[in-house]
């Protein structure tokens, strides 16, 4: 029998599966009378320090600054200003027990994150659940099954992991993952990235037709789940296990030789960062070609204030050390909303009040960002980019509103620092103009995604016009060459953070254009330096120009092989 799903961190694993089943808590006593209110705070007061306490523990005793930072964030939930007040007014206005408090606010704010079209945002639901079950068994004494001591190798399988669960795996002796819930940027699709344990999510009624120690195959590069494969399938599986892994060994080789082409040609490779990074993140870099600061207004409640900001700012700039780090201001809208910002309904949400527009519209959201950043500018190497620059007025206004953030600062005595001025390349106008457009900026980065979307005017979530989004078409080739040329003609820093320079083909393509700098997911970078290491300046730079000359993005590909 084969169960089907979706294969969020790649690889094949072969073992018995352990079933997870988390523990649920039923509330005996919601409400209390007027008397016993102070003493229900009391309970709630002390569960939050106990809560705290396990927290602190679980960081130190963290095998990786993924794990960690997960415990940290839900730190940050446990002291949400919002959420205590409303447990406070739930028990001494509502009369509610402790329990009953925290299940009722927590929930509401589950259902208000998970009801949020994008799963990035109704992942985020995951971090509030995980808390509220942290806090509700604390109050009513209860400890769920611990996954880190799991002791023989296995195949864990569960209706989803939440974030402590997932990370409080041993990844040793973890084999694969599957969930019947739960997407690629879910927590256990990160954490399993970042410890090379192939993981399948989505697959429907596991836990009913799978059994407690049943020998299983994983294969977690289709997402297909075999149960009690035959001789012929297990035979198949190790072998292509032995492929993969082989595979990777020979990419991984590359991380830490020099980043040259063929010919000794420097280029530079930088990371993607959100929501999760680390000083382990870097490890592989010089730079980070985007930090996408939508994930601290995704993970939170409420719109981050300023200190907020601050010190999550200050915290990417001290993992990164002394390398630049490119800031995207906030990029909310089209495929990313907020629960807690009412915008209005838009026919075409990707073509309307999104980013940079959003801030033009709401300009204390950019002003709020743009002071945490330029103060955590003090501790790091800062850079400040704009997403969504359709056109010179977008420039000029977007650095109008940093000096006026900086005159700001400089009145009130606060101190700032430095910070050069970029913007996203992603609007067709702005390409069309790039010319005058590099005469405004410090740097760019092109985001290949949004580029592709609206040069070919193809809605990249929509799977029904999906042949129609060709990142490698004549017309692509053709804008990244025209705004690579002119900013290297200018002498100016340009890169690459979308997904087509984390990919071997586009990197191979964008160097061949003129690229020298790739910014990508941490996990793509081995394979890159493979591909790049393997061509000349002038080969790629031959591929490159018949790309642009290609009729087709068919044509392009089969220039690739």
């Amino acid at each position: 029998m084969i169960l089907k799903g979706n294969g969020v961190s790649p690889g094949i694993a072969l073992g018995q599966v352990v079933l997870y089943e988390p523990i649920t808590f039923d509330i005996d006593k919601e409400y209390c009378g007027a008397n016993e209110k102070a003493t229900e705070q009391e309970r709630f007061d002390e569960a939050l320090i106990k809560a705290h306490e396990e927290l602190d523990q679980l960081i130190n005793a963290a095998k990786s600054e993924e794990q960690a930072g997960i415990f940290s964030a839900h730190k940050e939930i446990l002291d949400d200003d919002e959420i205590l007040e409303m447990v406070a007014e739930g028990i001494s206005e509502q009369s509610q027990t402790a329990q009953g408090a925290v299940r009722s606010v927590y929930t509401e704010f589950i259902a208000l994150v998970e009801k949020a079209p994008n799963p990035l945002i109704a992942n985020r639901a995951d971090d509030f659940r995980d808390v509220r079950d942290r806090l509700l068994g604390v109050l009513q004494d209860k400890k769920s099954q611990d996954l880190s001591q799991i002791k023989s190798p296995c195949i864990l399988a569960a209706k989803v992991l939440l974030p402590s669960e997932t990370a409080a795996l041993d990844h040793n002796n973890i084999l694969g993952i599957i969930t019947e819930e739960g997407g690629a940027t879910s927590h256990t699709a990160i954490i399993a990235n970042s410890f090379g344990i192939p993981a399948v999510v989505g697959a429907a009624d596991c836990l009913r037709l799978l059994s407690e120690g049943v020998y299983i195959g994983l294969d977690a590069l289709t997402g297909e789940i075999y149960i009690k494969p035959d001789a012929e399938t297990e035979a198949f599986l190790l072998k292509k296990q032995e492929a993969f892994k082989e595979r990777n060994r020979q990419s991984d080789l590359f991380l830490d030789k020099p980043n040259l082409l063929a010919d000794g040609t420097p280029y530079e490779i930088g990371v993607n960062i959100g929501g999760i990074f680390t000083a382990e993140t870097f490890k592989y870099s010089s730079f980070a070609g985007v930090f996408r600061t939508e994930f601290l207004y995704m993970e939170s409640p409420c719109l981050p204030e300023e200190e907020e900001q601050y010190r999550a700012y200050c915290r990417v700039l001290k993992a990164a050390g002394k390398r630049p780090v490119t800031l995207r201001t906030m990029d909310i809208g089209g495929d990313k909303t907020l629960p807690y910002m009412k915008l209005q309904k838009e026919e075409n949400p990707f073509l309307g009040l999104r980013a940079l527009r959003l801030c033009f519209a709401k300009p204390e959201l950019l002003y709020t960002q743009l002071r945490a950043a330029l103060r955590s500018a003090l501790h790091g190497n800062l850079r400040i980019m704009l997403p969504m620059a359709g056109s010179i007025e977008d420039i000029r206004m977007g650095r109008k509103m940093l000096n006026d953030v900086k005159a700001q600062l400089e009145e009130e005595g606060i101190p700032f620092g430095k910070a050069e001025f970029g913007i996203m390349i992603e609007i067709p106008s702005i390409a069309a103009v790039i010319d005058l457009a590099v005469r405004e900026v410090d740097f760019a980065s092109i985001g290949t995604n949004d580029l592709c979307q609206y040069l070919s005017a193809t809605d990249r979530m929509n799977p029904t016009v999906a042949d129609y989004y060709q990142t490698f078409s004549p017309a692509m080739m053709r804008t990244l060459h025209h705004v690579i040329s002119v900013f290297n003609k200018e002498g100016k820093d340009i890169s690459v953070c979308g997904e087509m320079a984390g990919d071997e083909r586009g990197a191979l393509l964008l160097c061949g254009l003129g690229l020298r700098k790739f910014s990508m997911e941490p996990n793509k970078i081995a394979k890159v330096k493979e591909i790049l290491a393997g061509i000349t300046t002038e080969k790629a730079k031959e591929i490159a120009d018949k790309a642009r000359n290609a009729a087709t993005q068919e044509e392009v590909l089969m220039l690739l092989g």
